[in-house]
């Protein structure tokens, strides 16, 4: 059979749409990139084997997975968790062992050499490392894959232009790599990816090499992007930090398996998987250090109950229904509350002077979760 192209999916008037004389450039690729529905992605059972010295290694283990077009999917899991492995099947660096990926409806394994080719100017990516040529300018490192494509010089300079103005790098067109800061250096990497116009965006840990206010500024980029072209983002990282702030869903692998996937609100709020909750720990706050030596794992009289009580909803916690819920006193230890996609997601360590039986039940009545951390009392 002969191999799938995307040629029939593509509409070609969407990729030559051009400004208006005299009008900035960067609208052009806003035209051509936002009003298309394109970047679907779907994983049906996907494995993947490597062997090695030491025998086969199961990187990726039946994963099933729908991303939908204009999405912003985070990926996170910890080291050797499979992560690279599934991100590099969308535009095939990697082949699955077994099962299929498909963008768009088609399966990318039955692309025949052009149809990969064009898949791969739909599929933009982002590095960890930048992966810039040092003797050539920020012009020239964004202006490869269009070269490598064999578009004329004029057209290769409108849209480097517009690329640049997209990302912030308007006057940097002529400087090299090396005086550029980590930051920037990852705007050129992001411009080189927007400049085949694409509909779907792979980010490789693009931030973990930055400081935490680059990487901030980089991640409000991603957002602004996708926001303003509609373009898919499938990111994979290590910090739940930056899956808080730009993602609308996550999924958690844990040995080549999805653990945990859902709105990052919900798994913020809620985790269910442990592998999860390990990863949401740094966030977390632990227990004050005035509290935690005073602890104690067996109630005596006159102790008081600890209780961990986490909350996921439109609204934040309702206080009065907490207290009536516990059946008596309560004292608020420590608390953090966060808005998620607008939902308040966060934690309350409580104490409750006179718990009677039934009140740990009662509180999880009103929903979220609720964890008996120990008991304290007053002389300690």
């Amino acid at each position: 059979m002969a191999g799938l192209t995307f040629d029939s999916l593509r509409d070609p008037a969407r990729w030559i749409a051009r400004d208006r004389p005299g009008a900035s450039a960067a609208p052009a690729l806003v035209s051509a990139i936002a009003t298309r529905a394109a970047g679907t992605v779907r994983f049906e059972a996907v494995s993947k084997t490597y062997l090695s010295a030491a025998g086969p290694v199961q990187a990726l283990d039946r994963v099933d997975l729908d991303v939908p077009a204009g999405a912003i999917l985070g990926i996170i899991g910890r080291s050797g968790a499979g992560k690279s492995s599934l991100l590099r099947t969308v535009n095939r660096l990697e082949a699955p062992t077994s099962g299929r990926v498909l963008v768009d409806g088609q399966p990318v394994a039955a692309l025949d050499t052009d149809g990969l080719v064009a898949l791969r100017r739909r599929v933009g990516m982002i590095f960890q490392h930048f992966n810039l040529l040092s003797a050539k300018t920020v012009h020239g490192n964004v202006a490869l894959p269009l070269k490598a494509a064999g578009l004329p010089k004029p057209e290769i300079a409108a849209r480097v232009q517009e690329a640049l103005r997209l990302v912030g790098l308007e006057g940097k067109a002529e400087t090299y790599p090396s005086r550029l800061s980590g930051g920037q250096k990852q705007r050129v990497g992001i411009a080189r990816a927007l400049v085949s116009r694409p509909d779907i965006l792979l980010c490789d840990e693009a931030t973990s090499a930055l400081d935490p206010e680059t990487t901030l500024t980089i991640l409000n980029l991603l957002r602004d992007i996708n926001r303003r072209l509609g373009i898919t983002i499938i990111l994979i990282t290590h910090e739940m930090s930056v899956i808080r702030e730009i993602c609308s869903d996550v999924v958690v692998l844990e040995k080549g398996r999805v653990v945990e996937t859902g709105p990052v609100w919900r798994v913020f709020g809620g985790p269910e998987h442990p592998t999860t909750r390990a990863l949401l720990e740094p966030l977390s706050r632990g227990l004050p250090a005035d509290l935690a030596p005073r602890l104690r794992p067996h109630f005596t009289p006159g102790a008081a109950t600890v209780l961990a009580v986490t909350c996921a909803g439109p609204a934040g916690p309702d206080l009065s229904a907490l207290v009536a819920a516990a059946g008596g006193p309560v004292r608020l230890l420590q608390a953090g509350i966060e808005r998620i996609q607008g939902h308040a997601v966060g934690r309350m360590l409580i104490a409750l002077d006179a718990a009677g039986p039934d009140a740990e039940d009662r509180l999880r009545a009103l929903g979220g979760t609720v964890e008996r951390i120990g008991y304290v009392t007053a002389d300690d």
